[in-house]
């Protein structure tokens, strides 16, 4: 019997599978299929991405359809377009030997019109993104009284997007539903908060740990200074020539500025954030996927719902401030059972992030020296030279061309042609690296620490010294907080986007219910204070300020300005 068959599915979703060439179900599938297939248990289901987890809900979903009823009996509510295209497609491709179900996807970016055209000639599942299906829903275009199985993917993700009422919305609107599915790479309280307000005694199954990382991840980090982060991950990418890897930064103006400079130095490289239009985002995506590009960077949100094969390396160009994006960009790799690495660049105050990283995920992290430049030419030299003897000569007629070639080399030795072949493909790497800095040394400028002290980076004493004015810092205060719809990441991308500053500036982030104190190099504050204070934000006025004093703009001195101060600091 198949192992397929064996879980309770039917003769044509096996049939799909094993044309597929699956032949034996993953962990989540395994543990998933049989519960879900009753059609009437509510279920959570904890696996990294790249486990199966669309397969694991699929079919399922597929073998409980009754086709006679035209309408939509299964929605699954996903957070991006590209993660609702590819469960779609994936589902149309199980549904192959099983005929008349009807599936159609709505998301933003693509004709409305067109959507509530397909749905009102009968659909039996709906992949939906939040804000179009609400969209729909408002505009009485999509009827969601009958459907009986709910299914929320990437859950986490979905909450940290910021689409919590969405979800309670959609919830609320499916009141007939039979069960309803959780699939999360993380539980993190607010995807627990949904399953206690919305399901009945779930069954929940959890692949690996809770919130931890998939374990065919090699997770290595390097120190440098901020200041050279750029130079190591070149350094990096570098040394490792056959990689096909995602960079993830925090904002999209790093995103594009390290771009535009490995773009003018060479490298096959594309920038995905959100001041791209769809059409130039499925532009970006289709050369990735074809592996037109060996890289791509993107920001957290652009690249939110990516799901592609065989990706090599992520790297961070920065660590995320919120530990729980971690796990989301490493899980880019490493997918369906083949192994990853995830390479992070981290400031030599940045150690207590990895020590917190490897508690929540439950690996180790590896502290590797960043490639000198005679290892980066070794290792480039190398790969070329097992390129040239894996190259394919079995096609062309080439022994036409080998009397002239004998004539032309016949007083040239093996040793001086090999050396003439290294100096053509070689030559730009060798006067590049021919002086190369070492990277690996202390960060004298980045480390204060004085002689003797602890290690600041989780010590005592920077967190009792929050405001570390004497080190070239100063604290602003501003109105925006948590209840504002933020997070650390968030927030810190909001605030970086807006100022067009660069996060090397800014120290440490304490954000409260209500408000958020903002530690900032000196130089750069009045930079921040002149592009936030004053804006609107959610129908709020945005106030910013130094935290115990007022900041004059350049365009206020000469004439008094009333300000909003920072309140006092409670200390608990």
């Amino acid at each position: 019997m198949n192992a397929f068959e064996a879980l309770g599915l039917n003769e044509q979703l096996v049939q799909s599978v094993t044309e597929l060439g699956f032949e034996t179900p993953t962990l989540i599938q395994e543990k998933a299929i049989p519960v879900l297939l009753s059609g009437t248990t509510d279920f959570i289901g904890l696996a990294q991405t790249g486990t199966g987890k669309t397969a694991a809900f699929g079919l399922p979903l597929l073998q409980l359809i009754e086709p006679a009823q035209r309408h939509p009996q299964a929605l699954i509510v996903c957070p991006t377009r590209e993660l609702c295209l590819q469960i779609t497609n994936d589902i149309e491709t199980f549904k192959k030997h099983s005929r008349n179900i009807f599936t159609e996807a709505v998301y933003g970016g693509a004709s409305i019109m067109m959507q509530i055209r397909n749905l009102k000639k009968g659909v039996h599942i709906v992949v939906a993104t939040p804000g179009r299906l609400i969209d729909l829903i408002e505009r009485k275009a999509i009827d969601l009284q009958k459907v009986k199985y709910v299914v929320l993917d990437e859950a986490d993700e979905m909450l940290n997007m910021g689409f919590r009422d969405d979800i309670d919305f959609v919830l609320k609107n499916t009141i007939n539903r039979e069960s309803t599915w959780l699939f999360s790479a993380t539980m993190p309280p607010e995807v627990r908060a949904i399953s206690k307000n919305y399901m009945e005694n779930p069954k929940e199954v959890t692949v690996g740990k809770k919130n931890s990382g998939n374990v065919n991840i090699d997770h290595q980090y390097f120190v440098v200074p901020a200041h050279q982060r750029y130079e190591a991950l070149k350094r990096l990418i570098d040394f490792n020539p056959g990689m096909y890897a995602i960079i993830f930064t925090r904002t999209k103006a790093d995103a594009q500025d390290i771009a535009e400079r490995l773009v003018k130095e060479g490298y096959e490289i594309e920038a995905l954030h959100g001041d791209l239009s769809q059409q130039q985002r499925d532009k970006v995506m289709g050369r990735f996927r074809s592996k037109n590009l060996q890289l791509l960077i993107a920001t957290d949100v652009a690249a939110r719902g990516i799901d592609v094969d065989a990706i090599t390396h992520v790297i961070n160009y920065e660590l995320p401030d919120d530990m729980e994006v971690y796990t989301h960009r490493s899980g880019r790799t490493g997918r369906a059972g083949k192994t990853g690495i995830c390479l992070s660049i981290c400031h030599s105050r940045e150690s207590f992030k990895i020590k917190s990283l490897e508690r929540m995920i439950n690996a180790k992290f590896n502290k590797v020296d960043i490639p000198s430049g005679k290892d980066v030419c070794r290792k480039q030299f190398f790969h070329f030279m097992d390129k040239l003897m894996q190259a394919d000569v079995s096609h062309g007629d080439y022994e036409t061309y080998m009397p002239d070639l004998m004539t032309k080399f016949a007083e040239v030795s093996k040793e001086e042609v090999l050396q003439r072949v290294a100096a053509l493909e070689f030559s730009h790497f060798l006067k590049y690296y021919e002086n190369a800095e070492d990277l690996n040394r202390a960060d004298i400028r980045g480390d204060r620490r004085q002689p003797g002290r602890e290690d600041m980076s989780g010590s005592r004493n920077e967190r009792t010294n929050f405001n570390r004015r004497d080190n070239g810092y100063t604290r602003l205060f501003v109105n925006l907080g948590i209840k504002d719809g933020f997070y650390k990441a968030s927030f810190l991308q909001f605030i970086l986007d807006e100022s067009n500053l660069k996060k090397e500036v800014l120290g440490k982030i304490d954000m409260r219910d209500m408000n958020s104190w903002v530690e900032i190099d000196k130089d750069a504050a009045g930079k921040m204070i002149n592009a936030l204070d004053g804006k609107r934000y959610n129908n709020r006025t945005i106030r910013m300020n130094e935290a115990d004093g007022g900041f004059k703009r350049p365009s206020d001195e000469g004439r008094e300005r009333k300000r909003t101060y920072a309140p006092k600091e409670r200390r608990f």
